[in-house]
């Protein structure tokens, strides 16, 4: 093999720049997009739905965010019931709190009983609600299941959430088996029904463990699952992204794309000083990336000067999901200039005829 082959085939193993690989891979059942606060998940994760469903028979996008951004990003209000999203007729959208159900502490008597001991396992509500929502779920014919999880720190207790669960089982069972029906002669002392007992607890958590290990077992599945990090070309980003790559690792969940989003591109117009070390700043970080993530599919999306929002937006955006952005050539600056400058001329004759049919009239009169 020549020199010149083995540079192709080196070329040919870099993984392209778009989220293509996604897209095409159609047993994929659950698809995360996550990362550090602010740097575009939900505009990322509802671009991703959005081509899903252009592929997929029906896709879910789940906001797992207690800040709910969905509804801004569509332009329409969405509950913790799946909504069809305006436009479409495939796509559906629903933002669920991480927070443990009403019915759980609809009893005072239920709360004083059972605040000890989920205060005992920190996540425990967390992990009671996200089984309850992927229960929900299950019930469901969806393809394709986008979450729009929080920040970092909470997606990564969302991964934990089948242990927490275990430890949550474990520890009812030892208060069980330490205190005999002492729990149930509580829940009779303070008046509550039978189905906020002990026994329906644990029947209740057992439940949930069951439909959240089989659903973990489907998340160390590549083939059903991965997870998508979008971040931004800063330190504490790309910083961020390495421990959470880690920690999905860690964890058996298959990651092998990038979003890299505001990024500035090159642009001789660019006369301002602040901007030009912006995008030193930037191409130092992009250069880092790219050489601790050769193996991943690395998107790059350019900053905007707008806000993303609204179907029509998230559509247009859309495009630079699937083929890489292009800043404009001095070539397409020229061409537009040159459009620009004509239908100026145009403009101006069109003025000049109506003040001359102006001045005659004057004239006249």
């Amino acid at each position: 093999m020549t020199e010149e082959d083995q540079d192709q085939d080196q070329e040919l193993e870099i993984p392209e720049g778009s989220v293509r690989n996604i897209l095409e891979q159609d047993s994929l059942k659950w698809v995360f997009v996550g990362g550090k606060g602010g740097v575009g998940k939900t505009t990322c994760s509802s671009i991703l739905s959005i081509l899903l469903a252009e592929v997929r028979p029906s896709v879910l996008i789940i906001s797992t965010d207690p800040a709910h951004n969905l509804s801004d990003a569509f332009q329409q209000r969405f509950t913790k019931t799946p909504t069809l999203v305006n436009g479409f007729s495939n796509l559906y959208a629903m933002e669920v709190d991480p927070t443990v159900e009403e019915e759980m502490g609809s009893t005072e008597g239920m709360d004083s009983l059972f605040s000890e001991l989920a205060n005992a396992i920190p996540g425990i509500d967390e992990a009671m609600s996200f089984a309850e929502m992927l229960k929900l779920v299950q019930t469901m014919d969806y393809s394709c299941i986008v979450f729009d999880t929080a920040p970092t720190g909470h997606t990564l207790r969302l991964l934990q959430f089948p242990s927490t669960l275990e430890k949550g089982l474990d520890k009812m069972m030892s208060l069980k088996n330490k205190f005999g029906g002492m729990i149930n002669q509580m829940t009779r002392l303070f008046g509550i029904d039978d189905e906020f007992g002990e026994d329906a607890l644990l029947g209740r958590l057992e439940g949930m463990k069951d439909v959240i290990e089989r659903v973990n077992k489907q998340f160390k599945d590549p083939d059903l699952t991965t997870f998508v990090c979008v971040c931004i070309p800063e330190f504490l980003s790309l910083y961020e992204t390495e421990r959470l790559v880690q920690e999905l690792t860690k964890f058996e969940i298959d990651t092998h794309n990038i979003i890299i989003n505001q990024v500035l591109y090159d642009d001789e117009d660019v006369e301002s000083k602040l901007l030009r070390a912006r995008m030193r700043m930037q191409q130092k970080y992009l250069d880092q990336f790219y050489m601790l993530y050769d193996d991943f599919h690395i998107t790059k999306l350019p900053l905007l000067p707008e806000e993303v929002t609204g179907i029509e937006a998230l559509k247009a955006f859309s495009q630079h999901f699937v083929t890489p952005y292009q800043p404009s050539t001095s070539r397409d600056r020229v061409e537009d200039l040159e459009r620009r400058v004509s239908t100026l001329r145009q403009q101006l004759q069109e003025a000049e005829a109506e003040l001359e049919r102006l001045r005659k009239g004057k004239q006249v009169a």
